[in-house]
């Protein structure tokens, strides 16, 4: 998928990445999985306006775009020689399109591994006690 691209969020455009974040979050644990608990971080937000701020505040937050329009959200945090991958979503309408995966791929262009320099290995380092995983890599 060669026409995703990401770019540099704008201050102008953090409302909407926030409700488009809580959006897409929703519909992958409420719809795409269904209700699996009862945990939600802020009223009826799997993941609450904070948890997106703070990640937007300490990370690179970046676009999705698909031929120019707006389609997800990453959040990365960088440091050193250690880069997390704090928050990724897609538009529910968007859903497995490859549109996460090549978001990834550009991630990776951004910030090659030095051991993997053509980004073909993507590690997980830990997985969360609720089922959650987040992806670590060296850079």
């Amino acid at each position: 998928m060669n026409n995703i691209k990401l770019i540099p969020l704008e201050d102008s455009d953090i409302e909407q990445f926030i409700l488009d974040n809580q959006e897409a979050f929703n519909y992958g644990a409420l719809e795409e999985f269904g209700l699996r608990d009862d945990h939600f971080e802020e009223g009826d937000q799997i993941i609450s306006r904070e948890t997106i701020e703070k990640s937007i505040d300490n990370g690179e937050a970046y676009r999705i775009m698909l031929d120019g329009m707006p389609v997800g959200g990453v959040i990365i945090s960088v440091d050193g020689e250690k880069g997390d991958l704090d928050i990724l979503f897609t538009s529910p309408k968007e859903h497995s399109k490859g549109v996460g995966y090549a978001a990834w791929c550009e991630v990776e262009k951004l910030h090659p591994d030095p051991d993997d320099p053509e980004g073909k290995h993507m590690d997980l380092d830990d997985q969360f006690p609720d089922g959650m995983f987040r992806f670590e890599k060296r850079i």
